[in-house]
């Protein structure tokens, strides 16, 4: 691949490989569940054994495929580093160009449902000038960006990296969304490309989870229920985030060669981080959408690779802390671009916590939702969305 240019992409999983993994799941050596537990100490059994057999006999990744083959997409190179994205252009004489992020434990797929309200609002109940050129690219170590050499978990590399997509896309400026890992990319957006992002929205932004337990003094209502939610997660929640954060390697080898180990380790997620109201992950969002998710991770060994990133992002943002609280003479921050939050019902975004200098142009919340909005409301995010990119050209 010559530097700089950009490729058209197609999903294609070799027959073998697909064979594969219905093999290993019809292998599968299940653990014994113990009576009572529910999910208290995990995925119960019973329920991923179900979805296990569900994913295997009745899941079809062909349609999936196939589906997501309509999609243009694309590649190319940035820094010797494969960058997979996807790129729907408006039909709108007036759309703006806008980059979208996912985070983790997901996919460029996590938007499927937004795609088309964002693009083309006339046809759901937007206006013209809600529209956007849309690109969704896949974060390296991530799906179909598979990474070519440690480093790529720093999310400054990737903010350079997504800028430079838009440039050779011939968009000079642009909105930015992102979600978890994706608001990251978005925060340093706005200081690799300051002058370059016209507004930001991201949602769902919550404290830093190795830090303090956090003070509930002068806390009401959903700010003292989201720092209690916090601090209970901070105890009892980041598991999975330790061990993605010093054993990465140790924990390849079981998501790597165990498709329900991968299918675990996500479906908790799920479980935990969506509406609370909604009893299990298929109550919260469309199973098919969620094993398609699920079915990249595992084709491209992105259960490890995105492990890794963690790993190297956690690194970063250690060095980064360390950094900046050393002053520097005779350097500014550049001025932040316009940012607006959305949080949904179950998100730990406490704004003392995420914004101690009011620095957020726009804060709203929501009582239904999680972590996953584009999948489980994507009507209240686009919504949230057009609002406050309105506002901005």
């Amino acid at each position: 691949m010559t530097t700089n240019e950009i490729h058209p992409f197609r999903i294609e999983v070799p027959q073998a490989e697909l064979d594969d993994l219905h093999a290993r799941l019809a292998n599968t050596r299940w653990p014994r569940e113990l009576p009572g537990l529910g999910w208290t100490r995990g995925v119960p059994t019973s329920y991923l054994r179900r979805i296990a057999e569900y994913w295997q006999n009745t899941y079809d990744w062909r349609r999936a495929e196939a589906e997501l083959n309509e999609l243009p997409q694309f590649v190319t190179e940035v820094d010797g580093q494969p960058i997979h994205f996807v790129h729907i252009r408006s039909n709108e004489p007036a759309a703006r160009p806008m980059l979208m992020v996912h985070g983790w434990p997901s996919s460029f797929t996590e938007f499927l449902r937004v795609i088309g309200p964002l693009t083309d609002p006339v046809a759901h109940g937007g206006k013209a000038e809600d529209a956007v050129h849309l690109v969704l690219p896949s974060i390296p170590g991530y799906g179909f960006s598979p990474v070519a050499e440690p480093g790529w978990g720093n999310l400054f590399r990737v903010a350079s990296a997504f800028a430079e997509i838009m440039t050779r896309l011939g968009y000079d400026r642009f909105l930015a969304q992102g979600t978890d890992v994706g608001s990251g990319v978005v925060g340093m957006l706005g200081m690799v490309a300051a002058d370059r992002v016209i507004a930001a929205h991201i949602n769902g932004p919550a404290p830093f989870p190795f830090g303090p337990e956090l003070s509930l003094d002068g806390l009401e209502g959903s700010q003292r229920e989201r720092a209690e939610r916090f601090n209970a997660w901070r105890e009892d929640g980041i598991g999975y985030l330790s061990i993605q954060a010093t054993r990465p390697q140790t924990l390849a080898y079981g998501l790597t060669d165990s498709p329900v180990a991968q299918l675990a380790w996500i479906v908790e997620k799920f479980k935990e981080w969506t509406d609370a109201d909604r009893e299990l992950p298929e109550d919260a969002v469309d199973l098919e959408q969620l094993l398609t998710n699920v079915s990249i991770y595992w084709f491209t060994e992105g259960g490890a690779s995105a492990a890794h990133s963690v790993y190297e992002g956690m690194q970063a943002y250690r060095e980064f802390a360390t950094k900046s609280a050393e002053p520097t003479e005779g350097w500014e921050a550049p001025t932040p671009p316009p940012v607006a939050v959305a949080v949904f019902a179950t998100d730990m975004s406490v704004r003392r916590e995420v914004d101690p200098y009011g620095m957020y142009t726009s804060w709203n919340e929501y009582d239904a939702g999680g972590h996953f909005p584009a999948m489980e409301v994507p009507e209240l995010l686009v919504g949230d969305i057009r609002t406050f990119f309105r506002g901005y050209k």
